[in-house]
């Protein structure tokens, strides 16, 4: 259960009508999702998040798009996020994700989070070589 309303009419407020145009023109789609649909009830963070997100997933930069979406599902996963890892996976998946890739992806994330428990629970030292503070 969601712990504030969905407002009823988000976009009777400019500012989050302003936000969701811009959602469905960067997108190339009229589906905005309930993330945005629930942070419309502040619309200060809701155009703060989206310019977060929008400069992160949807800016051009040395990671492409996919690889972008699969990290955003390892995190999530990392993180218990249901939403994310759901609506990262389908985003993954709509860029060109493959069955392979993403059964390599858990495995990629169970591997990491089954050495970080070890490492954490015997509290190894990091290696020198390693220690870019060194």
């Amino acid at each position: 259960m969601a712990t504030i309303s969905k407002p009823d009419n988000p976009e009777s407020n400019p500012r989050v009508k302003a936000v969701f145009d811009d959602i469905r023109a960067t997108r190339g789609s009229d589906f905005i999702n309930n993330i945005w649909r629930y942070l419309a009830f502040d619309p200060p963070l809701l155009e703060q998040m989206w310019q977060e997100v929008k400069d992160v997933m949807a800016t051009p930069s040395e990671l492409d798009p996919l690889t972008k979406e699969m990290i955003y599902i390892a995190v999530s996963v990392a993180n218990s996020c249901t939403y994310c890892t759901h609506s990262h996976t389908a985003s993954a998946k709509a860029k060109g994700m493959t069955d392979a890739q993403h059964a390599d992806l858990m495995r990629v994330i169970t591997a990491a989070a089954k050495t970080n428990h070890l490492v954490t629970s015997m509290q190894v030292p990091v290696d020198p070589e390693f220690d870019t503070d060194a």
